[in-house]
């Protein structure tokens, strides 16, 4: 079957993806993780949540941490162009049976619309955020690998097909995915969506979910930062959960570190554009190792498999997930095709 196509003219306009909200059980432990190893500036703090951004956003935040009682991805951000563009949306999810709230949120403008996409995952829409300095040449002030901005993340999704084809709905292109032979005849297992003019917003793979994998941020210098992050992880006494290397898909340098509650954030370098709309999108085998890994080792089973569930959302498996196709083991190389 074909590839879910991209609607020119979406109901409402996403600007690309913002921000991640997560629960986490020890409030101070996540702020050093992600301050003094990761290198997120804290905009605001108090006894119950934390807002942190990379260095060079303007925008108020980027990463939420909310103290709970368990650890669990409470919303993926979205922004979108403007303030109508919230009603619209309301307007779309409830015609389709989905959820939609407006709701109060801090430093989020007027409002803040929660829904949830075609898998379940939970949303948060906003179309404006307060603004402050941007940190970009405060370099004496720079931790860890001092992020410069948000980029995406990946979800674990039940039928990729399904939540494919919503956000290519709205407005959303595939620039690569993953299928049983690199075309859109087999099933599809994880695609690149892409709303920004590069590779990246939302992830969608084949596995047990909604559940988030992973959320990333851009770093400058990738290879010099992410060897320097290894030596600070190791005398702060955190481990990396992946990397460094290169992925195929996306063709990004990666690095993964797992957080106090288990979260999984990546630093990778920057993605490549993708704006021009006669760019067709590329497709990988999922038996050809190199997409997850261009040149080094394959990821464990559990880089595959665990992730962070959804507060209070139960979850589905899925027909066949990514892990099953493409674990460690199944190495076969192919022939340079990029």
């Amino acid at each position: 079957m074909p590839l879910p196509s991209r609607e020119p003219t979406p109901p409402f306009d996403i600007t690309r993806a913002s921000h991640v909200v997560l629960d986490v059980q020890d409030l101070a432990a996540s702020r050093r993780f992600y301050e003094e190893l990761i290198g997120l500036v804290v905009t605001e703090a108090d006894d119950d949540v934390i807002f942190l951004r990379g260095v060079e956003e303007a925008c108020h935040h980027s990463l939420v941490l909310r103290r709970a009682a368990e650890g669990a991805c409470n919303r993926i951000g979205f922004r979108v162009r403007r303030e109508a563009d919230l009603d619209a949306a309301a307007t779309w999810f409830e015609q389709r049976g989905l959820p939609a709230e407006f709701v109060d949120v801090p430093f989020q403008g007027k409002t803040t619309l929660h829904t949830t996409d075609a898998a379940g995952a939970q949303l948060e829409l906003v179309a404006r955020m307060e603004t402050v300095p941007r940190r970009i040449m405060a370099f004496d002030t720079f931790k860890g690998a001092a992020p410069a901005r948000f980029d995406h993340y990946q979800l674990h999704v039940a039928d990729v097909a399904k939540a494919t084809g919503m956000y290519a709905g709205l407005g959303f292109r595939i620039s690569e995915y993953i299928s049983l032979d690199a075309t859109p005849g087999t099933p599809l297992i994880a695609s690149f969506n892409a709303r920004k003019g590069n590779a990246n917003d939302i992830v969608l793979v084949a596995n047990e979910g909604p559940r988030l994998h992973h959320f990333s941020y851009v770093i400058h210098d990738a290879p010099n930062t992410m060897l320097r992050l290894g030596d600070l992880a190791s005398a702060l006494g955190y481990s990396i959960d992946y990397g460094p290397s290169r992925h195929g898909l996306g063709y990004e340098t990666f690095l993964y570190l797992r957080d106090p509650d288990g979260h999984r954030i990546e630093l990778l370098s920057h993605p490549y554009q993708f704006i021009d709309e006669e760019e067709e999108p590329f497709g990988w085998a999922a038996d050809d190792g190199r997409a997850v890994n261009l040149y080094g080792p394959p990821p464990s089973l559990g880089w595959y498999n665990e992730a962070t569930t959804f507060t209070g959302v139960e979850t589905v498996m899925p027909d066949m997930n990514l892990a099953e196709k493409m674990g460690p083991g199944n190495r076969r190389m192919r022939g340079s095709h990029r």
